[in-house]
């Protein structure tokens, strides 16, 4: 944890992930401070880039999000020297919610949302598979889910 970061923004930081929407008077009273000095130690938080944004979570199954895919991409030699272009097209996909590059057999990691299956097929066959460089992608489909977080462990 870096040192510039005290015990009461490391618990500003741990309320914030679980509700954003925590009025600066609640989270000084959680955290111990008074409501001046904890506006103040947000504020800066968010000026550092400690607070990326604040998001609401919205449930993927209730707008119709049933089909939950992780794919593996390969890309051939070729794709590889594109790397700039294949990351490009994937963050215009809405249905990626997150891609990461990965040292070992395979280069990429998406996370991809779909209404269901079908839909998948069709974003794989038209657009994933179509994109320059790709070689081979493996599709796994999550049947449900265990752990789901997006807060990070601050302590």
């Amino acid at each position: 944890m870096p040192e510039t970061l005290d015990k009461f923004e490391k618990r500003i930081l741990e309320l914030l992930q679980e509700d954003a929407s925590l009025s600066t008077a609640e989270i000084s009273e959680r955290v111990g401070l008074s409501a001046s000095p904890c506006w103040r130690r947000i504020d800066r938080l968010e000026k550092d880039g400690f607070i990326k944004r604040k998001v609401a979570l919205v449930d993927r199954r209730k707008v119709g999000l049933n089909a939950h895919v992780f794919a593996q991409v390969r890309l051939n030699a070729h794709g590889r020297a594109h790397l700039d272009e294949f990351a490009e097209a994937i963050r215009a996909f809405p249905e990626v919610l997150e891609c990461y590059v990965l040292m070992g057999p395979v280069d990429f990691l998406i996370r991809i949302v779909a209404p269901d299956i079908e839909a998948y097929e069709r974003f794989f066959f038209d657009r994933l598979s179509q994109l320059p460089g790709v070689q081979e992608v493996n599709s796994t489909v999550a049947l449900s889910e265990i752990k789901a977080t997006t807060a990070l462990p601050i302590r």
